[in-house]
C-alpha cells in the first residue's frame, strides 16, 4: 500500500516539530533524521539549520557519539563487531567513524570478542539437539562473530561433541540397502558406491555384508552391470589403446579387475 504524501512544512517550526517527534520515538542518526526531514520540506537551509540546532542542544548525537553509544549497547547485548559495522553502515554512519567507535569501546570496556562469542553460544545453545553445525555458524555469523571466534566458542561448549553437520544428520536416516541398490542402478561399481557413501557420512560398517546379501538375492550383479556399462560405449577392444581406455573407464566407475576382465571377454588376461 502506497504511503500517503506527508503534509509539507510551511515554516521552519514545522520542521523542528517533525524532528522532535521522530527523536521522541527513538534515537536516530543525522543521516536518518535528514532523510525524514527531506520528506517534510525541500528547503535545505531549514533542514541544515534544524540539524545544527538539534546537535547543539543535545537532542541529536553527532555520528561519533551515536556510534559509540550504539557500540556500548551492542557489546552489552553480545553483538559481534561485523554485525555492529553492518547495522551502523545501513544507518548512514561512515565506516571510519564506526571503526573508531568500535575500537574505542572495546578498549574502554575491555571487550573480549572470543569470550563474548563463548558466552552468547552457551546462552543460546544449552545443547545442540534440533540444530546442525551449519545453522549454528549461520546464526553466530549473523550476530557478528568471525569464524575464529565461533570455533573458539564451540571448543569451550560442554556439548560440542554432539554438534553434527547437516550431512551427518541426514546420513542417520539413510537405509544402507536402499542406497546401495539406488547407486547400483545408476551403473556404479562397488568401489565407487562405497566411496560415495563414505563421502555422505553414511555408516558403512555393514557394507560388505549388505552387498553379499544383495548378491545372493540377485538384487545386484556387478559382473553384469560392468558388461552393461561397457556395452554403452564403443570401444574397439581389439585395439590396445582402446582396451586400456575401456579398462580405465570401468575402473573409474568402481568395478574390480575380475569384473572388468569378464566384461571384456573370458580370454582377456
Amino acid at each position: 500500500m502506497q504511503r500517503p504524501p506527508l503534509r509539507q512544512a510551511k515554516t521552519i517550526d514545522n520542521v523542528f516539530n517533525s524532528a522532535y517527534w521522530h527523536l521522541g520515538q527513538q534515537d536516530f542518526t543525522i543521516n536518518e533524521i535528514r532523510t525524514k526531514l527531506e520528506r517534510k520540506t525541500e528547503n535545505q537551509q531549514w533542514i541544515e539549520t534544524v540539524l545544527a540546532k538539534l546537535i547543539e542542544n543535545g537532542y541529536l548525537k553527532n555520528d561519533n557519539d551515536f556510534a559509540v553509544r550504539y557500540c556500548e549497547l551492542a557489546f552489552r547485548n553480545e553483538l559481534g563487531t561485523s554485525a555492529i559495522r553492518r547495522k551502523l553502515q545501513l544507518r548512514g554512519v561512515p565506516v571510519t567513524v564506526i571503526d573508531t567507535a568500535i575500537e574505542q569501546v572495546m578498549y574502554e570496556q575491555k571487550v573480549d570478542a572470543f569470550a563474548m562469542a563463548t558466552s552468547r553460544l552457551l546462552r543460546r545453545f544449552v545443547n545442540f539437539y534440533g540444530t546442525s553445525r551449519e545453522k549454528v555458524y549461520t546464526q553466530m555469523t549473523t550476530k557478528g562473530f568471525s569464524r575464529a571466534e565461533i570455533d573458539h566458542a564451540l571448543a569451550q561448549h560442554p556439548e560440542r561433541e554432539t554438534l553434527r553437520s547437516k550431512l551427518a544428520i541426514k546420513a542417520d536416516k539413510v537405509d544402507l540397502t536402499t542406497e546401495i541398490i539406488k547407486l547400483f542402478n545408476k551403473g556404479k561399481g562397488k568401489t565407487l558406491i562405497l566411496q560415495e557413501l563414505k563421502q555422505r557420512l553414511i555408516d558403512v560398517s555393514d557394507f560388505e555384508d549388505t552387498v553379499y546379501q544383495l548378491t545372493l538375492t540377485e538384487d545386484v550383479d556387478f559382473y553384469q552391470s560392468c558388461k552393461n556399462e561397457l556395452a554403452k560405449k564403443r570401444y574397439d577392444l581389439s585395439n590396445y589403446k582402446e582396451k586400456s581406455k575401456a579398462y580405465a573407464y570401468l575402473s573409474r566407475k568402481g568395478f574390480g579387475s575380475d569384473e572388468i576382465k569378464e566384461a571384456m571377454g573370458p580370454d582377456d588376461d
